[in-house]
């Protein structure tokens, strides 16, 4: 079966007086029906700038689409005309945005904001519109959506508004669903039943996720593929599986050495030295050699993502020295 969605060498920059912000430069990965990809990373590293580029939310200019190809069902995107792109964009495709207390409307009740998704998308007589909005919220386990349907977005908590981004997101029946960090705006005892929430979802409707976050418990509960991005590129790739028993880049290796672990008291959590260096100025070669503690001379050319015999891909130089390395790995 051929991959649902397929990104080919992808480069996404925005012009700025600094030169080119290169935040996505030469990504590609593809995502199976049914199955979730968790695209991680620290801040800055071009995680929701790819998800936004999937249906063109970038603004254009200063951020323009240098290469690449984004192929949805072997349709690519971005040769699309607007018309057909707004039918897939919410329709075939949804989103759930970073943060819901900024991208939910303040003045329009939630109902009205969903049943808006609806009517762009499906043919629902008017009638039948509030039924439909009930059902998307019941869903998504709403509690009282009778009463929620009329709420405006300060009426609710933020694990509330988080489900009302799900169901509309999801009011369409989306063959993939994009989750841009779905889990950061709410607690911990939330953030179980939004994976749960998502979990059954995807099992009732046969859907692909594409899961962007940073948080690596996340990705252990949902994922079944993993890319590990940095400074706008991808650095690893794997099934997470295989990434958890054996990350072989330095930076992440670094990303699971800084969890805290149950099995072992150390007084300070690992960390990784330094930031993400500026789009606009990323260094030559390897993109993570001034924070990597193994750099060595052969890290100022750019190493290339080699895929291994098990599928396994890494952009590392070193990647053979440090797989008989052991990995510090969060439990």
């Amino acid at each position: 079966m051929p991959p649902l969605l397929e990104v080919d060498n992808l480069r996404t920059w925005f012009r700025t007086p600094a030169g080119p912000a290169k935040a996505v430069d030469g990504v590609s990965f593809s995502i199976d029906p049914g199955k979730t990809l968790a695209v991680v990373g620290e801040s800055g590293c071009g995680k929701t700038v790819t998800a936004l580029s999937i249906l063109q939310l970038i603004p254009r200019p200063p951020g323009e689409f240098v290469s690449g190809a984004i192929r949805f069902d072997g349709v690519d995107l971005l040769k699309l005309p607007r018309e057909e792109l707004r039918a897939i964009r919410g329709g075939k495709i949804g989103m759930i945005f970073q943060e819901p207390g900024t991208s939910l409307n303040p003045v329009f009740t939630v109902g009205n904001q969903i049943a808006e998704a609806i009517s762009l998308h499906r043919k629902v007589p008017r009638a039948a519109l509030r039924a439909e909005v009930l059902n998307s919220l019941k869903a998504v386990r709403v509690s009282d959506p009778e009463r929620r349907i009329d709420q405006y977005p300060h009426e609710m908590s933020g694990g509330m508004k988080q489900r009302v981004m799900i169901a509309m997101a999801l009011s369409c029946n989306p063959r993939l669903l994009i989750a841009d960090e779905p889990t950061t705006a709410v607690d911990v005892t939330i953030q179980a039943r939004i994976l749960d929430l998502l979990r059954q979802m995807q099992a009732e409707r046969g859907m692909a996720i594409l899961l962007i976050t940073h948080d690596l418990g996340v990705v252990a509960e949902l994922a079944d593929d993993v890319v590990v991005m940095y400074a706008g590129q991808v650095i690893e790739r794997a099934s997470a599986q295989e990434l958890f028993a054996n990350p072989m880049h330095p930076y992440t290796r670094g990303l699971f050495a800084s969890l805290p672990r149950i099995d072992r008291k150390e007084r300070r959590l690992q960390a990784i030295e330094g930031s993400v260096p500026a789009a606009t100025h990323f260094p030559q070669g390897c993109r993570f050699r001034e924070r990597c503690p193994h750099a060595g001379p052969e890290c100022s050319g750019e190493p290339p993502l080699l895929t291994l015999n098990d599928g396994h891909a890494v952009a590392c130089w070193k990647h053979e020295e440090l797989h008989v390395q052991p990995a510090a790995v969060g439990g």
